[in-house]
């Protein structure tokens, strides 16, 4: 049974998110005289390590450099606004993502986004990639009322597709949210290794495919056997 769709996360997997983020908070710091008070290349640190690749919400990081450094003249409402507004306009895609995405449907495969976050941030980060046209569907685990490493939503994801879980690949970075969980899901799983890996383990002896390069990802994901369904 031929592989027919290949199911993706979005941060750190589609969007580097890492590299987004430092530009954001680099310019925010250039635009906001009030941040000034503290050097930019510490604010720019700080806010990056507060982040923890995306797993403390913003309202939390402002608060803390607030308090930090000393900040006066901005609540953090303000600062959590100005990058929920702002984020978008700042979004990378790793290399090779359009011609990745290109090849695989030119191959008549079907692609997914299933993504936690909220809904229409994510959404909105999405689509500042320029790929959503090469998408058939869009799971964003706030509006799923679902959230990744939850089997559902991944099954939710292929039963909009059209496809069974024998049938498809999970391409993501998180060891437990996308890699363990899509495979317990019945999916193959290919691993998009991102540095550092601390925050994530090593997936290598969980994964059925490792990249490190979107280039890297047609030909694994078209080489994997798919699953039998008796041995999912």
């Amino acid at each position: 049974m031929a592989i027919k769709a290949v199911l993706f996360d979005l941060d750190g997997t589609l969007l580097d998110r890492d590299a987004s983020l430092a530009l954001f908070v680099s310019n925010q710091y250039d635009r906001l005289p009030s941040l000034q008070s503290v050097e930019k290349d510490i604010f720019v640190q700080r806010f990056i390590e507060l982040d923890n690749h995306g797993y403390v919400w913003k309202d939390k990081v402002y608060r803390q450099l607030i308090e930090e450094f000393s900040i006066a003249g901005l609540d953090w409402q303000t600062l959590l606004s100005d990058y929920l507004n702002g984020f978008k306009r700042f979004c990378i895609g790793f290399p090779h993502l359009l011609p990745m995405l290109t090849e695989l449907k030119s191959r008549g495969l079907k692609i997914a986004l299933v993504s936690n976050g909220y809904g229409q941030f994510q959404f909105d980060n999405f689509e500042a990639l320029g790929i959503s046209p090469l998408f058939d569907e869009v799971l964003i685990s706030e509006w799923e009322e679902l959230r990744k490493p939850d089997p559902a939503i991944f099954m939710r994801a292929l039963t909009k597709l059209g496809v069974k879980a024998e049938e498809a690949v999970f391409v993501g970075d998180h060891l437990i949210n996308d890699i363990k969980a899509s495979r317990a899901a019945g999916m193959k799983a290919v691993w998009k290794r991102n540095p550092p890996l601390a925050p994530f383990g090593d997936a290598n002896g969980d994964a059925d495919g490792v990249i490190d390069d979107l280039g890297e990802l047609v030909q694994i994901a078209l080489s994997l056997p798919s699953v039998p369904a008796n041995n999912r």
